[in-house]
């Protein structure tokens, strides 16, 4: 099985109409995927997460609805990039009850 770093090499060697196809077929796969939120068993117990990190979605909401400003946060996660925060509340508006319920669960934890 070829990995991403095989793809790489490949790409420039496809022409455009093979990498629109390609890309339709990403598009087609990824269905109701949120870019740049991770939800893995292996990470967080499956909570989504901000991608490359173990920060989940719904610990920045919960921070930002006690009023926490994005400035802060991207602070307090140097990790994080304001692209990402972006990507967190776009994900907690889609899944608001699913965010809600994590926020619950984890502050009577």
């Amino acid at each position: 099985m070829a990995n991403l770093a095989d793809f790489e090499k490949l790409l420039p060697a496809l022409s455009p109409g093979e990498k629109a196809q390609i890309l339709k077929w990403v598009v087609q796969e990824l269905g109701e995927a949120s870019p740049g939120i991770d939800s893995r068993p292996d990470v967080c117990g499956g909570e989504p997460c901000i991608v490359r990190t173990r920060i989940p979605v719904w610990l920045l909401e919960q921070a930002r609805r006690r009023g926490a400003s994005e400035q802060s946060l991207l602070a307090a996660y140097p990790s994080l990039r304001a692209e990402d925060l972006v990507n967190a509340w776009a994900y907690a508006r889609a899944h608001a009850t699913e965010i809600d319920s994590q926020i619950r669960e984890n502050e009577t934890a």
